[in-house]
């Protein structure tokens, strides 16, 4: 199960593409100037089952493209990764919001975070900086977070970003 502040389908401003995104209900970093302040707290929102959010993934023949955002998906990592793992023989492009960065999630994030961050394809690290904020980036808020690949940066032991436009231009 998952608990979702909501879920947003033919969204083109959380990655490129026509894309469905599921919010996570809950956030332990509370940054300073977030656009989804209501789902910090983790109390509320609406439990899920993983099969559910597949089904209505699915629905939507235009788009092969989900988003993970939030609250916090890394911490609800267990149903995330499931969901990621049920949505793969489709063969969906996986992105994931966290205000955690991909350092810190391989040194200190738990199995499950672990095995979230193995399933996805493309990671947007870092908490929102409000001094950092810009309009002028692709699908982030603020300018130290990044959008890395994840095979390659697992691959490599490393955080590896996607080049300027890179993302965005494949599709």
């Amino acid at each position: 199960m998952i608990n979702l502040f909501g879920i947003a389908e033919d969204s083109i401003v959380d990655g490129p593409g026509i894309r469905t995104v599921f919010f996570a209900q809950g956030c332990p970093h509370h940054c300073k100037g977030c656009h989804n302040p209501e789902s910090w707290p983790f109390e509320g929102g609406t439990a899920m089952d993983e099969e559910q959010l597949v089904e209505i993934a699915r629905s939507n023949p235009l788009s092969r493209k989900v988003t993970f955002s939030g609250g916090e998906p890394f911490a609800q990592a267990e149903g995330f990764a499931k969901l990621a793992e049920l949505l793969r023989p489709y063969h969906y492009e996986i992105a994931s919001f966290t205000g955690y960065t991909f350092e810190y999630l391989m040194e200190h994030g738990t199995e499950a975070q672990k095995k979230l961050l193995s399933s996805i394809d493309v990671l947007i690290d870092g908490p929102f900086i409000m001094e950092e904020k810009s309009l002028e980036l692709y699908f982030k808020g603020s300018r130290n977070q990044r959008v890395l690949d994840v095979k390659k940066s697992l691959a490599e032991g490393k955080a590896v970003e996607i080049t300027a436009g890179g993302w965005v231009g494949e599709y």
